[in-house]
């Protein structure tokens, strides 16, 4: 089992930065794939981003890649999202997700496990 809980969200003008933070907890955390996904009011959830049990690969949405990093580290057993030159559209839940699989995590329906979310807001 693999219980996520993510922070970090909030209120930011356009052209600013957050970074999200998601806090894991579970012996085989290390095993797991990390990412992070969004919903935006009235849209389905999408995949933002993730990273591999080791860190060695990443992958991004096209909508965030240049803006958004994702990064790990397996000893405070965190996950973390830095986004950077935030737009009006990055506004969504962002959730914090874990699969065993790298490559199951880019879909919604391969995930294991959610976190409950975290909203950020981009004003204009």
């Amino acid at each position: 089992q693999v219980h996520l809980v993510e922070s970090g969200g909030g209120l930011v003008q356009a052209g600013g930065s957050l970074r999200l933070s998601c806090a894991a907890s579970g012996r085989t955390f290390r095993s797991y794939a990390m990412g992070w996904f969004r919903q935006a009011p009235g849209k389905e959830r999408e995949f933002v981003a993730c990273i591999s049990w080791s860190g060695g690969s990443v992958d991004y949405a096209d909508s965030v890649n240049g803006r958004f990093t994702i990064s790990r580290d397996n000893a405070k057993i965190t996950v973390s999202l830095q986004m950077n030159s935030l737009k009006p559209e990055d506004t969504a839940v962002y959730y914090c997700a874990a699969d065993r699989s790298y490559i199951a995590l880019k879909t919604v329906d391969g995930v294991d496990y959610w976190g409950k979310g975290t909203l950020v807001t981009v004003s204009s």
